[in-house]
């Protein structure tokens, strides 16, 4: 009777949006996933560990590129969202998403300590009537063996006292089209009791909720949406070092393929994988799949492929200089864009961090724009983006485009760079210059 009233009391909550949300984790997950929950109705306890961050929202301000300050603003003064760093707020939580990184340490093996930490801090709080979901990406299993059992060592119940859920994210930063709202969720329960609480919940929130067998399902689904994208990203890479060798325009191919109303889906080279999910979520599947004596191919070739175009990338400026008879060392080099992907100012995993390292490890002097990204600081490197001028462009011996930003004016670069290595075909249609630009 008491599990059973335990239920009904957090469906009643969920339902009139009285339930209070904590989301672990205020990053690029966290933080819109917090703000939509905020929006619909829901009281929002933001938990992160920096204590800045924590600072920073409840100030009225954001530090995600997706997320106004605006949004945070309305929302801390309405009293639906403010920010904490004392976990002891879990225990006012009907519902609690863990929104933590999952990196993977220098051996490609899964890095689930910052879950591990997060579970710590939900289990010394567990109470009877509490939602848990985790939606960081994890490989298949981790819910039900990793985070089940300390829990449950509390003496609670999953499907009866408390309701554990995997829901993996699907954050785009930068899309502009789909957001946490319109973009379907994936539910997965340790029990159909837990999924059914789940879809419930992200039903306040979230448009289309598509509720699977088990956590283990939703995890592998979210391995699968970005193996997918790996694959294919390596496999057109590959097309494109094979159209070096033949004498053929890639960029050609992909376009005139795509013509084809059925059967193909276009892909792009470039020069690397970056962010944090397509480089870093498939080997969380090798890795799971090694421990049962199978060995993932196909992920494995992929991740092979597109780990090494940084250094084809380089290759090719090379090669380039040499045509114009000068060498990488002693040549000043601009490198536009760092970011990994276009408008935003994310860099983890940018592959133009290796580009940058290659080249400067080869003698050339490098320079680096990116009005997304003013100061670049990491263990090795800590530069700071030049300001973009008529005159950086004409005393650098070859400019890289390595992140296609929309604000930059392509003619304009072209029309003033003594070289151009374009990575991300943005000079297709700046055709008067053709001599001086190179594509992958």
């Amino acid at each position: 009777m008491r599990r059973h009233k335990a239920q009904l009391d957090l469906k009643q909550k969920i339902k009139d949006r009285t339930a209070i949300v904590g989301v672990i984790g205020l990053g690029y997950v966290g933080l819109p996933l917090a703000v939509e929950y905020g929006n619909s109705g829901f009281e929002v306890i933001g938990l992160d560990i920096s204590h800045s961050k924590c600072k920073t929202i409840n100030s009225g301000r954001s530090d995600i590129d997706d997320v106004p300050d605006e949004e945070i603003k309305k929302l801390v003064e309405g009293k639906k969202l403010w920010a904490t760093s004392d976990f002891a707020y879990l225990k006012q939580c009907d519902c609690i998403s863990i929104c933590v990184p999952t990196p993977l340490n220098k051996t490609k093996d899964p890095d689930v300590s910052f879950i591990l930490e997060a579970v710590g801090q939900v289990r010394k709080h567990l109470r009877p009537g509490q939602l848990v979901v985790l939606e960081s990406t994890t490989y298949p299993g981790t819910t039900e063996e990793l985070i089940l059992p300390k829990l449950e060592s509390t003496g609670y119940e999953a499907g009866a006292d408390f309701f554990l859920v995997f829901s993996p994210e699907r954050v785009d930063p930068g899309n502009q089209t789909f957001k946490v709202k319109n973009t379907p969720k994936i539910v997965g329960g340790i029990t159909k009791v837990c999924t059914q609480m789940g879809k419930l919940f992200y039903e306040q929130v979230i448009q289309e909720v598509q509720p699977v067998s088990s956590s283990r399902a939703a995890e592998m689904v979210k391995l699968l949406e970005n193996t997918f994208r790996s694959v294919n990203i390596g496999l057109v890479n590959e097309v494109a070092l094979m159209c070096d060798r033949l004498g053929l325009d890639v960029w050609e191919i992909i376009e005139a393929a795509s013509t084809k109303p059925f059967g193909f889906m276009p892909f792009y080279p470039g020069p690397g994988l970056g962010g944090h999910c397509i480089p870093i979520d498939p080997h969380y599947l090798s890795w799971k799949l090694k421990a049962l004596n199978y060995y993932a191919r196909f992920i494995e070739l992929a991740g092979d492929i597109n780990s090494h175009m940084p250094e084809y990338v380089v290759e090719r400026v090379s090669l380039l200089l040499n045509q114009h008879n000068k060498s990488i060392k002693g040549s000043k080099i601009l490198v536009l864009g760092v970011a990994y992907k276009k408008d935003i100012k994310d860099v983890r995993e940018s592959p133009a961090l290796d580009v940058l390292k290659l080249l400067a490890n080869r003698g050339a002097e490098v320079f680096y724009n990116d009005p997304f990204v003013p100061i670049l600081k990491l263990d090795d490197l800590d530069e700071k983006s030049v300001k973009l001028t008529t005159k950086l462009l004409r005393g650098c011996d070859c400019t890289v485009i390595v992140t296609d930003h929309s604000s930059y004016d392509y003619r304009w670069i072209v029309a003033n760079s003594k070289l151009i290595m374009d990575t991300r075909n943005a000079t297709r249609d700046v055709k008067q210059f053709r001599e001086k630009i190179d594509k992958l």
